[in-house]
């Protein structure tokens, strides 16, 4: 406990980026059980709330606590597939393929305003040239 010797993990950035992606997905997961269980929990209130207490009876939508818990439902199926189904089409892998697709956009365009600047140097360079030759020909003229 008090040892000199403190064993240390050190990570390579592979293995950080393993683990970080798999604190991000068990958050995910642990957010969408968590909203299961407060759509059951919601479900079993609105449905004794209306038919058993009798509040909202007088709304003008009969068995309005249906149409709430089934937009619910819906609510919570988009949050479950976006959890399993849009994590595997854009998780990580996509993440990464995208960063790299910029990276070399971005890459070919610097290229290309380096060209760009270059000739325009070059450009100007030779119109210098083209204008002190003159000068140096003829040192009367001026």
């Amino acid at each position: 406990m008090f040892s000199k010797n403190k064993k240390t993990e050190n990570f390579d950035h592979e293995q950080r980026l393993q683990y970080e992606y798999a604190r991000k997905r068990i958050v995910q997961k642990k957010r969408l059980m968590r909203h299961f269980i407060v759509f059951l929990a919601g479900s079993v209130l609105l449905i004794i709330i209306n038919p058993v207490l009798g509040i909202g009876k007088g709304f003008f939508i009969e068995n309005w606590f249906v149409w709430a818990i089934l937009l619910w439902a819906f609510l919570f199926i988009v949050h479950l597939l976006n959890v399993f189904i849009m994590n595997k089409f854009m998780g990580k892998e996509w993440e990464d393929k995208q960063l790299e697709r910029l990276k070399a956009r971005q890459t070919a365009r610097i290229a290309e305003l380096q060209k760009q600047v270059d000739s325009e140097l070059l450009q100007k360079d030779s119109e210098i040239k083209k204008n002190d030759e003159p000068n140096l020909q003829n040192p009367e003229s001026e």
